[in-house]
């Protein structure tokens, strides 16, 4: 792929969450794309450091910045402090996300105050802040949960939730941010084969169970569609299912 052939050339993007996962495929393929990257991290300051190497290594820019989701001033600071380290700001991935799951009963009210901090607050100021600094061109593009279309089971309640109110925030950011020619879009993930979530872990074989193609996804699969979206001029508004089937 040559330089004029890469969708991003010359893009900053955000990745919150970037340092592993999601996140961090994401990030690399943004860069693959011909984007400069940012991206957050709370406690894997050597992991984030891997991607940054990993950025870099495609020839272009990068930098980790150290902010929690969950600190209001820090989610929103955190667009900022890119913006300013890589010369504006014209990509945001919101990945960053935590999950709590369990019996309804056991979930205690600093449960629902973190999980909704991180996964709904923290989205909401990340994308706020970002299009304070985006111009026409602007991409915000948000990663949900194949939980928002299908909760198969008891437990997740409580991350259904908050991963449901990213699509209220989506369609609501397409009509505030539409005439200004920037979009936001909202891509729901199934199982990923991750740290967190292993395809070899104790409940994965469930899990694969429950999707069509009877297996897990990987973090390049749903970063290939963050990458899509963030070069698509005509799509916004829209929930969009990397789900291996999951919702059929």
């Amino acid at each position: 792929m040559t330089t004029s052939d890469k969708t991003l050339n010359g893009k900053v993007a955000l990745v919150t969450g970037g340092s592993r996962g999601i996140g961090a495929a994401t990030a690399v393929r943004l860069a693959r794309e011909g984007a400069d990257v940012a991206l957050t991290y709370v406690n894997g300051k050597e992991a984030a450091e891997d991607v940054v190497r990993a950025v870099e290594a495609l020839g272009r820019r990068a930098v980790a910045l150290r902010a929690d989701s969950a600190d209001a001033a820090e989610a929103a600071g955190a667009v900022g402090a890119a913006a300013d380290a890589l010369g504006g700001l014209d990509v945001l991935v919101n990945n960053a996300g935590i999950g709590v799951l369990g019996p309804l009963e056991d979930l205690s009210l600093a449960d629902v105050d973190r999980v909704l901090a991180v996964n709904v607050r923290g989205v909401f100021l990340t994308s706020q802040a970002a299009a304070g600094r985006m111009g026409a061109g602007g991409r915000i593009i948000t990663v949900g949960s194949c939980m928002v279309q299908r909760v198969p089971g008891p437990g997740g309640t409580l991350y259904a939730l908050s991963k449901s109110a990213l699509v209220g925030l989506t369609k609501g950011l397409a009509r505030d941010l539409g005439p200004r020619g920037i979009t936001a879009s909202l891509v729901h993930p199934g199982p990923i084969d991750t740290d967190m979530n292993p395809a070899d872990g104790p409940y994965a074989a469930g899990q694969a169970a429950l999707t069509a193609l009877g297996r897990f996804g990987t973090g390049d699969e749903v970063a290939s569609m963050v990458a899509y979206l963030a070069g698509a001029t005509y799509v916004t508004g829209a929930e969009y299912a990397v789900d291996g089937g999951h919702a059929a």
